[in-house]
């Protein structure tokens, strides 16, 4: 991937295109679009807690809950997030715990517990094999590998300063883990075994400062947001460097905290970035092509905004972290023209 051309047709000052690309009429309508083509992301809903999910609670239920005082179930600060078959899964450091919200069986688990180990700071979470799922905790300095209910199958990595990220390799059955204090991915095997590492602090190809987020593409292609170097880098399976985009800047296609990545059916390039409180997406030529996304608290706007998550139908899940929920998008068409990377 080459670095952002100068020459996007989305030029100006990021938060004039933002401006720009967003269209509402009501919140059922909100849409955002590369000019002038038709509508390319849709806001879908906004979920703040279990019921925002489809989960119901009997009458006697919310009786007992009221008569007890216990409060009503929200996130406090939802920082990772992902989706399979119907069930969501939030890693909430402000819980602190990892919420597994499971709209056909009508069941909520707030995970704060993991065998004998109490969650301190579960910050990113990862779809693992057989329907199980990963969590990393930073304060913990481990990643557990969980079943659908939330029970612990076994510790997945240890050994880390600081995991933050991670990513699981369907084909290759390893984890993927970004430990930022060390500037490095970790890979780890299927029983928990370090398999190798890559990376190193620098500011060149395949160095890090500060790997905060990973995702995998729909090849098998690793990204990672490489946060304080304000860039995105990608590596094959073997760790081995590909290409990188972005720089620190306040104009269209620049990072000022890029967060979460993630990459649609197209192999766009989704950003999360915390300061521009908004989802930029790019080309597989590093090309800018749209943004979605505004400081606030109404829908479609965002308050310090982290990890982000594209389901098999491009659906986009973004962790607005300090409005204490998921905002899910639907991306209605591929944006723009892709080339070969």
């Amino acid at each position: 991937m080459k670095k952002r051309q100068q020459g996007c047709y989305l030029a100006g000052a990021l938060f004039v295109l933002l401006a720009a690309s967003s269209v509402a009429t009501g919140a059922d309508s909100l849409v955002w679009t590369p000019p002038p083509a038709p509508a390319a992301i849709r806001y879908v809903r906004n979920v703040a807690a279990p019921a925002n999910w489809g989960i119901t609670s009997s009458f006697f239920g919310r009786m007992i809950d009221a008569l007890s005082g216990k409060p009503d179930d929200r996130f406090v600060r939802p920082t990772g997030v992902a989706e399979r078959d119907g069930v969501l899964y939030v890693a909430d450091p402000g819980a602190p715990a990892l919420w597994i919200i499971d709209a056909q069986q009508n069941l909520v688990r707030k995970v704060s517990q993991v065998a004998d180990a109490t969650l301190l700071s579960p910050v990113a979470v990862a779809l693992g094999p057989d329907g199980s799922v990963f969590v990393a905790d930073s304060m913990l300095k481990k990643v557990f590998a969980l079943d659908r209910n939330g029970n612990l199958l076994r510790v997945a990595a240890q050994g880390l300063e600081r995991p933050v990220a991670l990513a699981f390799d369907a084909a290759g059955r390893n984890l993927l883990v970004a430990d930022s204090v060390s500037h490095r991915i970790a890979v780890f095997g299927p029983t928990g075994m370090l398999v190798r590492t890559f990376g190193e602090r620098g500011s060149g190809d395949g160095q890090f400062n500060g790997p905060a987020y990973l995702a995998l593409d729909r090849g098998g292609t690793l990204l990672v947001t490489d946060a304080l170097n304000f860039r995105v880098q990608a590596f094959d399976r073997d760790g081995r460097f590909l290409w990188k985009m972005g720089h620190a800047g306040d104009g269209s296609g620049d990072f000022a905290a890029p967060k979460g990545v993630a990459a649609d059916s197209e192999g766009h390039v989704y950003v999360v970035d915390a300061l521009f409180e908004s989802v930029q997406i790019f080309d597989t030529e590093g090309r800018l092509l749209m943004a979605f996304g505004e400081h606030g608290t109404r829908v479609g706007q965002f308050w310090l905004p982290s990890g982000i998550f594209i389901g098999p139908q491009n659906e986009i899940y973004v962790a607005d972290a300090y409005n204490r929920r998921i905002q899910v998008f639907q991306s209605e068409q591929a944006s723009g023209s892709g080339g070969a990377k």
